[in-house]
């Protein structure tokens, strides 16, 4: 776990600003665990045990137990689980050893991240389950907490979803309201394409937008709110020229249906919008 990284990720940073925000750093008597501080002794040590209380797909313990090594450099950390596994309830994720304090201050932003990003895995494991063996491909969107991104897109992966557009910058997609401005589909995708833009996602609501879509230059469309028909017939009209992804109206109960049309790709939004965190505990014991 040590060699454990994200592209694009600084982990330090995250680790250390997240434990300044709990600790009230740059606020009024700020800067410090006053309740550790007051009541353990700084000599005090500590051994933990974290547990995941239901089933889940595992996500984010190396940046928990970064929480911890920030600080006290010194603990001993035993991450007993692997990232993506899925583990039952009462399943030891990880054990510690070190500096009363430390973990004390550390555990909430700990257990939080490794909360949310497991909710996330976990979360994103159902619906590949429910999409069933079509062969289409799960994909999250960027429908995530600002500052979170790169986490959450971390825990879709974990899940077994692919990562859609990272942001703004790694390819064009052209909605509705881009549409709108440009007048109709295809100008909206010629602009793009005379832009230099390799990358083009251009979202179509209806079946006659998809051959003007194509013809301008679309490499890869988006089936926004169709039903499961309007779906197999995009598909059959779009015959593999590009990729097909279906958005919109997507939850555990439709996406087998939806993903059984022929569509390359499902997204799914509420993979990170919505996602309940897994219940995971850390119990201490003094040493």
């Amino acid at each position: 776990m040590s060699n454990w990284h994200i592209e694009g990720f600084d982990l330090d940073r995250f680790v250390r600003a997240t434990l300044d925000e709990d600790l009230g750093v740059g606020a009024p008597g700020g800067g410090r665990d006053v309740t550790a501080q007051s009541v353990i002794p700084a000599e005090a040590r500590f051994s933990g045990v974290m547990d995941s209380r239901d089933p889940i797909v595992v996500a984010g313990l190396p940046v928990a137990a970064a929480f911890f090594h920030m600080l006290d450099p010194d603990m001993t950390i035993e991450i007993l689980v692997g990232e993506g596994e899925e583990v039952s309830g009462g399943t030891d994720l990880m054990r510690l050893s070190g500096n009363a304090r430390a973990m004390l201050t550390a555990e909430r932003s700990a257990l939080n991240t490794v909360q949310h990003l497991s909710g996330i895995a976990t979360t994103t494991r159902q619906y590949v389950a429910a999409m069933g063996d079509a062969g289409a491909v799960l994909l999250d969107t960027r429908k995530t907490i600002p500052g979170l991104r790169r986490l959450e897109k971390y825990a879709t992966r974990m899940g077994g979803a692919r990562n859609h557009r990272m942001g703004l910058w790694d390819a064009a997609m052209i909605k509705d309201n881009h549409i709108l401005v440009a007048g109709n589909v295809g100008e909206a995708v010629r602009r793009a394409r005379d832009a230099g833009v390799k990358d083009i996602i251009c979202e179509v609501d209806r079946i006659d937008q998809i051959e003007p879509a194509l013809e301008a230059g679309a490499s890869h469309l988006l089936l926004d709110n169709m039903a499961p028909q309007t779906l197999r017939e995009a598909v059959a009209l779009v015959a593999g020229r590009v990729p097909c992804e279906a958005s919109g109206g997507v939850n555990l109960q439709t996406i087998g249906a939806i993903a059984a049309t022929g569509v390359d790709f499902v997204s799914v939004g509420r993979l990170t919008q919505s996602a309940p965190a897994a219940d995971i505990g850390l119990d201490f014991t003094p040493l």
